[in-house]
């Protein structure tokens, strides 16, 4: 557990005061529309089948070679509305340039498809280690015509230091894509999303212990880390992600991670992409 440990000088988490509703201005600060209200979660299931469930999203004539015949994803979709594209579209976040962008600007919002991904914050080891296997996934999701978009706490620079320092293979520093790595400071899509946030899902959750059974990649994705990548604003080391699935503007699938470390799969994100129907 040393790599995901907090450096020395974020040990005093638990005095922090507790999350703002609003950020503090700042050079990255944007006007957005406030998080809709908050609603209780709940687990469904989305079923890759023809079905009549209210629960389900039916799908059929795959776009392309899926690695399972079939799949079962199960997501907290209940807090998200079918709007919730639009409620995310006028959010303004930052490319890893520094260009402010609307979120509806991140992927074609008629027809395109688009695996929204949301890391932690820039300088937590665990989101070293998604970028790194989202970026080694990029062309199987490119071939399928699918759009990768990754959006982590922290201000521009953060995310550029993310993106010159990670190695995908030993001795070999391979960049991450800057065109689809994009920064949001004051965690507005986060908030929207309702994503977990706090001191007991960082560091306390049983969810953690799924580090463990990556410890080879994320031991490979940090060895070029740096704390020079944690966010000036202290508070965001305690924010989660999650994944998410978009085809235009609908939501295909949702999910929440747990806690520190628990990403969706990415071949089931795949999977999920490749089940699709044509349009």
């Amino acid at each position: 557990m040393a790599l995901i440990a907090i450096p020395p000088q974020l040990t005093t988490l638990q005095n922090l005061p507790p999350k703002p509703l609003t950020a503090p201005p700042s050079k990255y600060s944007l006007t957005s529309p406030p998080p809709p209200n908050a609603s209780s979660t709940s687990t469904v299931t989305f079923s890759y089948y023809p079905t009549k469930s209210a629960n389900s999203v039916s799908v059929s004539n795959t776009t392309c070679t899926s690695r399972r015949s079939s799949l079962v994803v199960r997501a907290s979709t209940s807090p998200f509305s079918p709007n919730i594209a639009d409620t995310l579209g006028d959010v303004n976040i930052f490319t890893a340039a520094g260009d402010p962008v609307f979120f509806k600007d991140l992927w074609d919002q008629n027809q395109g498809i688009a695996v929204v991904a949301l890391l932690r914050h820039f300088g937590c080891p665990c989101s070293w280690e998604l970028a790194s296997a989202l970026k080694e996934a990029k062309p199987k999701f490119d071939a399928a015509g699918v759009k990768l978009v990754a959006i982590g706490v922290g201000t521009p620079d953060k995310a550029r230091i993310l993106a010159d320092r990670l190695i995908l293979l030993p001795d070999i520093q391979l960049p991450f894509p800057m065109d689809c790595l994009y920064a949001d400071p004051e965690r507005k899509a986060y908030d929207i999303l309702g994503l977990y946030y706090g001191f007991g899902r960082t560091f306390f959750t049983p969810a953690i212990a799924k580090v463990f059974s990556r410890f080879g990649a994320l031991q490979k994705a940090v060895k070029n880390y740096t704390i020079k990548a944690i966010a000036d604003d202290k508070s965001s080391v305690l924010q989660q992600g999650g994944m998410f699935v978009f085809k235009g503007k609908q939501l295909l699938y949702a999910r929440k991670d747990e806690g520190t470390g628990d990403h969706a799969p990415l071949d089931d994100i795949f999977d999920v992409c490749c089940k699709v129907p044509v349009a």
